[in-house]
């Protein structure tokens, strides 16, 4: 593969998010509906998720429903509802004879159906063995949600005595978040053009590297995939520190 010659996939992120964003302008501008904008958007993410396989990527966490996103027209919620429960079930059992382990984050008990709740937990308990890539769906999903939820567990365990005003600390709402296990970002994309991370996972992005591109959702790639990872690798990650001179 070519377009994989200059990579190093020794220095490859840990954990790369991805904000999806584009599906309905690419549509408007040939004319189509915005439910076939996430249509073709199936095809563009399962590119991404065999891209990522390839090279042996171990955390992949892509937004697909935010908490935010009940606020657009019943019409298009009810498809993301059902086109996200179509996908699941397409797609659940070749993710899992790749050794893909199926995730999700967000409030699953929180307006979601329950036959889409279902199908969710499905995935998630046919693929939770595996070893391979980590694939997480933010579905209503919201960054501050997670957070709010993660201190209201916090202040439980204080007001149940499991906790003490010391152990207040980072570490303390990090193990209260949906997935304690899932690791820092260490790259956030987003298409579309936009230049915002619009509320996905800001605890984990604190020290994210970000990447912008102009390229619609339902056009990207694996081969764009590869060229924010070679941008990635020519960066000089610090983490506040600086070298002694």
């Amino acid at each position: 593969m070519s377009y994989l010659s200059d990579l190093d996939l020794a220095r490859l992120p840990r954990h790369v998010g991805i904000i999806m964003d584009g599906n309905g302008r690419w549509a408007r501008q040939r004319g189509l509906a915005r439910t076939d904008g996430h249509s073709q958007g199936e095809e563009a993410l399962f590119d991404v998720v065999d891209g990522a396989i390839d090279i042996g990527l171990q955390w992949l966490t892509v937004y697909a429903f935010s908490t935010e996103n009940w606020k657009r027209p019943p019409s298009e919620i009810r498809y993301l509802m059902y086109f996200n429960r179509r996908l699941l079930r397409n797609r659940r059992d070749e993710l899992n004879e790749r050794n893909v382990r199926i995730r999700f984050t967000g409030r699953d008990d929180w307006r979601v159906p329950k036959n889409v709740e279902r199908d969710m937990r499905d995935a998630q308990e046919l693929t939770k063995d595996n070893t391979g890539l980590t694939f997480t769906i933010a579905f209503n999903y919201g960054g501050r949600t997670e957070i709010v939820d993660a201190v209201r567990r916090l202040l439980d365990d204080h007001d149940r005595g499991r906790l003490s005003g010391r152990r207040l600390n980072p570490e303390s709402i990090a193990s209260r978040l949906y997935h304690p296990d899932m690791p820092d970002l260490d790259l956030l994309i987003r298409t579309g053009g936009e230049y915002r991370i619009s509320n996905f996972l800001l605890w984990q992005a604190a020290y994210a590297e970000l990447w912008f591109t102009p390229v619609y959702w339902p056009d990207f790639g694996k081969e764009h995939l590869y060229e924010a990872l070679r941008d990635y690798q020519k960066r000089d990650r610090r983490f506040g520190a600086v070298e002694d001179e």
